[in-house]
């Protein structure tokens, strides 16, 4: 599936794996992010993405014209979890509404990991 607009010159489409991609890079930006962890976490142990294979770590869904993310993320130890998510949330929110037209409805964050600093 993919996100569609139309107008009297022709037709965008925008691939979910797009969508993926721009958001996973949007949440790298944000302070305390080690990195995105694919969504197949097992035996408890989160796999660090890399800038390539972000989009595994972003779940999208489009629901008409809005669309519902969710996020999987690996944070720094030391950092206010809390924070570091909400953080991403209103980031992402913004990259995607103001730099590329897409309504967000939902954005969940899922922190599957601390790591302490950038270490792997």
């Amino acid at each position: 599936m993919e996100k569609e607009w139309s107008n009297e010159y022709g037709k965008i489409t925008i691939a979910k794996e797009v969508i993926a991609k721009i958001a996973g890079l949007a949440a790298m930006e944000c302070y305390g992010l080690v990195g995105m962890s694919s969504r197949n976490v097992q035996d408890g142990l989160a796999d660090l993405l890399g800038r390539d294979n972000l989009s595994k770590g972003v779940l999208v869904e489009i629901n008409d014209d809005q669309v519902r993310l969710e996020l999987n993320i690996i944070v720094e130890y030391g950092t206010n979890i809390h924070e570091v998510a909400h953080n991403i949330i209103d980031r992402v929110k913004y990259i995607l509404e103001e730099k590329i037209g897409i309504k967000v409805e939902k954005i969940d964050v899922n922190v599957q990991g601390v790591r302490v600093g950038n270490a792997g």
